[in-house]
């Protein structure tokens, strides 16, 4: 008997519910959608590259101009022979 009387929403109570339950479910969508999208997301392997190799390395010395062709074949040479001089 207590709530038959004073319990009615006026104008203002229906704009306010309306737009609340607008936000609510805008809500809950933008979630699913934003899970959706994370779950589904293509996997990105990430690799460091690999460190340059020495004769890379030699390569771009001659490139920058520190070393001269000779020398630089020489290097080249010896990096080839393997440790020690060794073939």
């Amino acid at each position: 008997m207590m709530f038959w009387y004073g319990h009615n929403v006026g104008g203002w109570g229906w704009l306010t519910m309306s737009i609340g339950m607008i936000l609510f479910w805008a809500l809950i969508i933008t979630v699913a959608v934003l899970l959706f999208r994370a779950l589904n997301r293509p996997q990105e392997h990430t690799h460091t590259p690999a460190p340059p190799s020495a004769e890379d390395i030699l390569r771009e010395r001659l490139a920058r101009g520190e070393i001269d062709e000779d020398d630089y074949r020489r290097r080249l040479n010896t990096l080839r022979a393997g440790p020690l001089g060794k073939p």
